[in-house]
């Protein structure tokens, strides 16, 4: 697959995991792209903690499902039928966790380009995820963020210092296939915006229409 086509074939995905092994030549072919990412000063403030005990994914899965419910608790009418049907983590059935990590004192205290914009190293962390997914589904793997967690709880389950930030924990592994259409637009959740609605030109300006 060429760079476009890696993006559109692109998935968060959910159910779709296998739990197959992955073979470990893949497995640091995908992190050393992750580790490849552009990074504010050469700072590279990412880590990357490979999770695969049983427990330890147990633990994760039921604070997540606590919070699950939390969420739900907030919706109504429609909006809580729709959640209800949307399966929102792997953790269970993948290969393995991947949780990448954001340590903002990484290149102190001079880190060059980062005097200005605080969060230029969390993008940094964010373009290593982006290249994780890509180069992950390049290798016909899944990956699914998780997002429904407390940061401090990730940070005592997986002893991260308090200094450094968990940012992701993704879900990884071989999937019987990738959805055509994401989870989120397939249940009706919402559906993805036309480019042409959040494109401007020379000034911000609102749309109408």
């Amino acid at each position: 697959m060429d760079v476009y086509e890696v993006i559109g074939k692109r998935r968060d995905v959910r159910a779709e995991f296998t739990g197959a092994p992955i073979d470990d030549e893949v497995l640091r072919r995908v992190l050393g792209a992750a580790h490849a990412a552009p990074s504010v000063g050469m700072s590279q403030p990412w880590d990357f903690v490979l999770v695969r005990d049983p427990d330890t994914r147990a633990q994760f899965h039921q604070h997540v499902h606590g919070e699950r419910a939390e969420y739900a608790a907030t919706l109504t009418g429609e909006r809580a039928a729709t959640f209800e049907r949307i399966k929102i983590d792997g953790i269970l059935e993948s290969t393995l966790s991947v949780v990448v990590t954001y340590d903002p004192h990484r290149g102190s205290p001079s880190v060059l380009g980062r005097h200005a914009i605080a969060d230029a190293g969390l993008y940094s962390v964010c373009l290593a995820i982006q290249n994780l997914w890509l180069a992950a589904t390049a290798e016909g793997l899944g990956v699914g963020w998780v997002s429904f967690y407390r940061e401090e709880y990730l940070q005592g389950l997986l002893g991260i210092p308090a200094t450094v930030r968990p940012v992701a924990w993704l879900c990884l592994g071989p999937v019987d296939r990738l959805q055509e259409v994401p989870d989120l637009e397939r249940h009706g959740w919402r559906s993805r915006m036309p480019l042409d609605q959040v494109v401007h030109h020379e000034r911000y300006s609102t749309h109408t229409g």
